[in-house]
């Protein structure tokens, strides 16, 4: 076999090896060359498995989020209830220092913030998601009143200003359950903005989804499904979900950053969770009545979530390019 021979038969192959791989493992292959989606990757999986071990490195580490260190050991806090140590009572004992006015250890209670929000953002997007796939689907492709019905729904969720209607509604929402002279359960506190948020959160997800289905069900394989007797289900699991995964997976990725941001500053003007249960918004909100004496009380929860959700939206953008390089920066 000729040079030339040998060349034709190594190009005339490589088409092949592209053309064996499936849509998934190309989008795969796209992200690991993508440096910027690897990286964020393993800070958006750090920050997950930090928040899933908390309890235990909270054991290993021998504190609490709850108990007031600087209150129960002399010497950690001075008159002016700020850490007697600098930079706000670092030291080999107390990692990220102790917070001012209780003393409770910042390590811990980070630790726990982040589970927390995490956990609730995680709930709220996986619940937001399912409802906006099967509304979204559903109006697309019955069409119909349903459709109208749907659609109108998602015009006056989308109408409403969320942020303020969430600060407006929660304390009436809260109020239907627990009387004024009663604490309220932080079970019901977490009900509440889960259940808001979703009910928020899911018209921007339904409204692309119909769009795409409105597309998708004109389509030849749809029609020829159709022709050959399969049931809408079928139709809908078999023909329009695998075209719709790109489209999902990306709005998963942008939402769930999002959700933690409300979460936290939901708390942050006191609507949300509430102290002594660690939060994001909690620590930031306490954070914001002594950073001017204390700012170092401040930068580890702000810090951490300026990593966690830059990591998260860069990801999204790499998710988006690997599975649609039409769109790539």
């Amino acid at each position: 076999m000729t040079d030339e021979n040998v060349a034709k038969s190594t190009t005339s192959d490589a088409p092949k090896v592209n053309e064996s791989r499936s849509p998934g493992q190309l989008a795969w292959r796209r992200f690991k060359r993508d440096r910027t989606g690897v990286i964020s990757a393993f800070i958006v999986i750090a920050f997950f498995v930090i928040a899933l071990a908390a309890p235990l490195i909270s054991k290993l580490y021998g504190k609490d989020p709850y108990t007031t260190y600087g209150l129960n050991t002399p010497g950690l806090l001075g008159d002016n209830s700020y850490p007697v140590k600098p930079n706000g009572g670092i030291d080999s004992e107390f990692w990220f220092g102790i917070e001012p006015g209780l003393g409770r250890d910042v390590f811990t209670f980070l630790l726990y913030a982040i589970r927390n929000s995490l956990l609730i953002a995680t709930a709220i997007t996986l619940l937001v998601v399912i409802i906006g796939v099967v509304l979204g689907v559903t109006a697309g492709y019955v069409g119909g009143k349903t459709d109208w019905f749907i659609g109108r729904v998602i015009d006056i969720l989308l109408a409403f200003p969320s942020q303020l209607f969430f600060v407006a509604f929660t304390p009436v929402v809260l109020a239907i359950f627990v009387r004024p002279d009663e604490n309220t359960p932080m079970w019901l506190i977490v009900g509440s903005l889960v259940l808001l948020l979703t009910v928020f959160g899911w018209a921007s997800i339904a409204r692309l989804l119909r769009g795409q289905v409105l597309a998708l069900r004109e389509r030849e394989f749809v029609e020829a499904a159709k022709v050959t007797g399969a049931s809408p289900a079928r139709i809908i699991f078999k023909e329009l979900l695998p075209n719709l995964w790109t489209p999902i997976l990306i709005q998963a990725t942008l939402n769930l950053p999002l959700m933690v941001t409300t979460e936290a500053g939901l708390a942050f003007l006191g609507v949300g969770i509430k102290d002594p249960t660690p939060d994001w918004g909690v620590m930031i909100g306490r954070a914001a009545q002594v950073y001017q004496d204390d700012i170092t009380f401040l930068l580890f929860p702000g810090l951490a979530m300026v990593i966690f959700v830059l990591a998260f939206n860069l990801l999204g953008d790499s998710v988006r390019d690997a599975l649609d390089p039409k769109t790539k920066r």
